[in-house]
């Protein structure tokens, strides 16, 4: 079987679960190329790639890549598309060969479309084409899932997206808190995001703003300050710089890391304040690590977490800050909420269990 997959540019988890089933299907006997944008290729080292990607050097060369994977897709059994871009150009270049049998199109969607009145036009217009064009559509969370049915598609099913394999804890807690200037009696609290809309940033700055008030008010004794740390990249890094300067926040913006366990292991409260998410990656790895987290209820993350997280409203610092500021008062607590974390990782779909769903799709 050979399998065309289809990624966009990606700086996260969607080009690292795209690397990780590539590798294991390959295993499985099955013939996977990947074909993404050269810099997605190169971070995540990308195995069998083709590093181009249609749309990205003008129209010319938008039409002569176009033509490149219509050839791609008329040799393959599988076009399996990751996104809603993506997907887009996986069912024209399909639905465009000229020939009675097609290979089958799968696209998996991994973010809900986001942004102004133009881009959510244009993103409703590609959710009826991939809704409509595709043989099945796998959704990371139940209300994508939900859309495309909703949308016109005939078959979906909910992904199975396992967290990535995680890597070794190469510090200590004490190392990374020096690390990253946390005085003695600080706490630590830890983010890990693309910084992007969806993320939820404002409601991030707010609560932090929110906490030092109270912290340097007094409001629990033992508790000498904080430190908010954000590791991650994207399109609102100078916005969150900025709000971080001009308002004294006590927040770090990290950028991208390689010690993203270390960082985990090390919080004292791990926290999402996500406006929408899929299946937060991030989140399972810090489940996996035992970690105390605190999340908005947005997207698929009480899919993911279940009882192995405390979840809160979105959009609202007050409210977020003062379930902060109780699990700080409260280290018992605190360890309950890590050991409900670890038990619930152990529940997780596994990568042969996202493998041998994916094997029954692509032979329909």
């Amino acid at each position: 079987m050979k399998v065309v997959m289809l990624l966009g540019r990606s700086s996260g988890g969607i080009a690292g679960h795209v690397a990780e089933i590539g590798a294991d299907l390959r295993q499985q006997g099955v013939d996977v190329l990947v074909v993404t944008d050269p810099l997605t290729a190169q971070r995540f080292d990308l195995q069998q790639v083709r590093p181009w990607w249609p749309g990205s050097g003008g129209w010319f060369r938008t039409l002569r890549d176009f033509r490149r994977l219509r050839r791609l897709a008329a040799t393959s059994d599988v076009v399996h598309a990751h996104g809603l871009r993506a997907g887009a150009l996986g069912v024209f270049a399909v639905r465009s060969l000229r020939r009675e049998t097609h290979p089958r199109v799968v696209v998996s969607l991994h973010n809900l479309p986001v942004g102004g009145r133009s881009v959510r036009a244009i993103s409703a217009a590609l959710e009826r084409v991939v809704a409509r064009g595709s043989d099945v559509v796998l959704g990371v969370s139940g209300d994508l899932v939900e859309r495309a049915r909703d949308r016109g598609a005939s078959r979906t099913a909910r992904a199975l997206v396992p967290a990535p394999v995680p890597l070794p804890i190469r510090r200590t807690t004490a190392q990374v808190r020096e690390s990253l200037g946390v005085q003695e009696g600080a706490v630590l609290l830890v983010t890990v995001a693309r910084l992007a809309p969806q993320k939820g940033l404002d409601t991030l700055c707010d609560t932090s703003l929110v906490l030092k008030d109270r912290l340097d008010a007094g409001d629990l004794s033992g508790i000498s300050g904080l430190t908010w740390v954000v590791a991650g990249d994207g399109p609102l890094a100078d916005y969150l710089a900025g709000r971080i300067e001009t308002q004294g926040l006590p927040v770090v913006a990290l950028g991208l890391r390689d010690d993203v366990p270390d960082l985990l292991a090390a919080a004292d409260l791990v926290i999402s304040t996500a406006v929408w998410e899929g299946q937060p990656l991030w989140l399972q790895e810090a489940m996996a690590l035992g970690a105390a987290i605190v999340a908005t209820d947005v997207g698929g993350t009480h899919e993911v977490t279940a009882d192995g997280a405390l979840l809160v409203p979105a959009g609202d610092p007050a409210y977020l800050s003062g379930r902060i500021m109780d699990l700080l008062g409260d280290r018992p607590r605190r360890q309950a909420l890590g050991e409900a974390a670890l038990k619930r990782a152990h529940e997780l779909p596994t990568i042969a269990e996202a493998v041998a769903q994916l094997m029954s799709v692509y032979a329909g």
